[in-house]
């Protein structure tokens, strides 16, 4: 009785290890946990709209404070596999979006989990081996998001003493295919915050706070659900109308001296691609880019 109650404590109960146990499983994660506030946040997103009895869009660009908080998950989560067993380890997240001009509004919450997949043991008969082999991907980030979304985009990490490197990124749609009417390119190059948050770059806010600033290390993680295995289910409206196809995210996990103090600063840049409007002569809709980018202090 003693030996079966051993057993299923080892194998279907889950023990919580210390703080430091913890973040050495959480590995590239361990530096999201805790609590994170930002006001440098910019929301471009282009979302259907009729005029004249035409199909158009509506451009909305919109700044906004965010309060993101990390919680460890304290103890693996096995996944049997026969010969092999994975033990999962990660974070709980939630997020809060309130735009800057209507503070007591919230533009957008979501909360799910950040994963490291890393830790695959070989079950032979005889002692346990570690692996952390990587196959092919170490990192899932799952997303439920209110407008009937949810996601799963798997990436990888990499941590450098080197600056952050921010890929240029445009939120304008490909011009190929586009109609031939006045306003679809221009609403996103003369618009009230157009000196400040350019469609061109989107992450080029973040680069100009980067740039300013003593960067001493950086953790990179970057998710994509195009990668094998990813994956965006989405409500019938949602499919029906606007069709998200693909979500991207990188994370700067960042460690900064500036004005004679240490902290700790995360960036983000994100793409979710929706599809609607038929192109003109071609097959499909135009792909709208929504991105949002953010910079953020731990608290």
């Amino acid at each position: 009785m003693a030996q079966n109650a051993e057993a299923l404590l080892k194998g279907f109960i889950r023990l919580s290890g210390s703080p430091e146990e913890v973040a050495n499983k959480l590995g590239p994660l361990a530096g999201l946990e805790g609590t994170w506030k930002g006001s440098s946040g910019w929301n471009l997103i282009a979302v259907p709209s009729q005029k004249d009895g035409n199909p158009t869009f509506t451009l909305l660009i919109q700044q906004y404070s965010e309060t993101i908080t990390f919680s460890p998950i304290t103890a693996p989560v096995p996944n049997r596999g026969g010969a092999t067993q994975q033990f999962i380890t990660g974070l709980l997240y939630e997020l809060t979006i309130n735009d800057m001009k209507y503070p007591n509004g919230i533009l957008h919450v979501e909360n799910g989990m950040w994963l490291n997949m890393t830790d695959i043991e070989k079950q032979p008969d005889g002692p346990v081996v570690e692996s952390n082999a990587v196959k092919p991907f170490a990192i899932a980030r799952m997303s439920a998001i209110p407008h009937g979304d949810v996601v799963i985009a798997l990436g990888n990490a990499a941590t450098s003493s080197a600056p952050p490197v921010f890929p240029m990124i445009t939120a304008i749609p490909d011009p190929i295919g586009l109609p031939p009417v006045f306003g679809y390119i221009d609403q996103y190059t003369k618009n009230p915050f157009s000196t400040e948050f350019h469609a061109a770059n989107v992450n080029g806010t973040l680069a100009a706070l980067a740039a300013t600033q003593k960067i001493t290390q950086v953790t990179t993680i970057t998710v994509d659900t195009a990668n094998a295995g990813g994956n965006i289910s989405n409500i019938p409206f949602l499919d029906e109308h606007v069709n998200p196809s693909r979500f991207q995210s990188t994370f700067w996990i960042e460690e900064v001296e500036a004005d004679g103090i240490s902290f700790n600063q995360l960036q983000y840049s994100q793409q979710a691609d929706l599809n609607f409007i038929k192109k003109t002569n071609l097959p499909g809709d135009i792909m709208w880019p929504h991105v949002n980018v953010n910079t953020l202090r731990k608290v």
